[in-house]
């Protein structure tokens, strides 16, 4: 995407990257969107960069994904495709890097769980980038509602881990080709 300007319409909600601060956009100010993949957009606004959420698209101008939250009438109970599981996981983005975090490396173990009442629980290991990216939780927490977005899930848990560290030699060829790496 090239970067496009536009003045926000409201107040909105965004977290500084890579910091993770959450911070409070207030409405007229001119940002630059830089980065719009996954339901999410960063932003340059006043020499910093800044995610802002799916829910706030509206404040852009832009509409928004609808299924970036878990829906109360989700199916949570019979099988779950894992399939749909890692092609919802291609629609999570590290807010820097136009690369979804499976083409990263991000992701180091996929389980689905079988929960004794019939519902399914999918467990995610990974890692970041960086490990002081402050950016890990907001992306935690990203994974964990796009999963429970998908039929048959019912409960997620996304875990940080460190070990191995991440490097280059995780990423998949197309991240690579992607970001002029190879």
């Amino acid at each position: 995407m090239n970067s496009q300007g536009a003045i926000l319409q409201r107040d909105c909600d965004a977290v500084l990257i890579p910091a993770g601060t959450k911070v409070k956009l207030i409405a007229g100010e001119p940002v630059t969107i830089t980065q719009e993949l996954g339901g999410s957009f960063t932003v340059y606004i006043n020499g910093n960069l800044a995610r802002i959420d799916a829910r706030d698209a509206d404040a852009l101008g832009k509409t928004g994904p609808q299924n970036f939250q878990p829906s109360e009438t989700a199916v949570t109970h019979g099988p779950v495709d894992e399939e749909a599981i890692w092609e919802k996981l291609r629609t999570c983005y590290d807010p820097e890097i136009p690369v979804n975090i499976v083409d990263l490396g991000l992701i180091y173990d996929l389980q689905i769980l079988s929960l004794p009442n019939g519902d399914n629980r999918v467990e995610i290991k990974m890692t970041l980038t960086a490990p002081g990216c402050g950016m890990g939780p907001i992306l935690q927490q990203d994974v964990e509602n796009k999963l429970l977005s998908i039929p048959g899930v019912s409960e997620a848990a996304v875990f940080s881990v460190w070990d191995p560290p991440w490097s280059r030699e995780m990423m998949s060829e197309a991240a690579l080709l992607e970001l002029g790496l190879m």
